[in-house]
């Protein structure tokens, strides 16, 4: 099978809640529906974690850095796809999976220094390493913990 179809085929298979979009971005709207890739919430990101996904989309990848929240992608905006900025900026929160070196027997709380909501806590117990756990309702979703995070074990998905 040539690579061009399997390319295609990835597109079309991938899932489509897969990227994460700019804070307070429209539920109500299909986003890539009504964006228009002008690429300014891109240019306003203070911490420039916003960058072209597929199809030159504008989605947020935490492995950069993390959102401080500032605003600036729905100001820089000249489309309607951004809520009021009063409001919940999104509905992700982190999650740790099975890669966490702490499941693998290896003391690590890289992401819980990395939390400034206190977030995420440790379990103590005995003959083992401390256990990570996030606390959903403190968590904002802004991503402060991925980045170093050693193993790669943190995302941020849709809650």
């Amino acid at each position: 099978m040539s690579s061009i179809n399997q390319s295609r085929r990835r597109l079309f298979n991938r899932k489509k809640n897969d990227a994460v979009r700019p804070p307070w971005v429209k539920l109500s709207i299909e986003f890539t529906d009504e964006c228009t890739r002008c690429n300014k919430c891109i240019s306003a990101c203070e911490t420039q974690i916003i960058v072209k996904g597929d199809g030159g989309f504008p989605e947020v990848d935490f492995k950069i850095d993390e959102c401080t929240f500032c605003q600036e992608c729905a100001n820089a905006c000249p489309e309607n796809l951004f809520e009021d900025t009063d409001t919940t900026p999104w509905q992700v929160k982190a999650k740790i999976q099975d890669s966490c070196m702490a499941y693998q027997g290896i003391w690590c709380q890289s992401c819980k220094d990395s939390c400034d909501s206190r977030a995420i806590s440790f379990t103590l117990a005995v003959g083992k390493a401390p256990l990570p756990q996030i606390d959903t309702e403190a968590c904002t979703g802004c991503g402060a913990c991925v980045a170093p995070c050693p193993s790669g074990a943190i995302i941020i998905r849709t809650a």
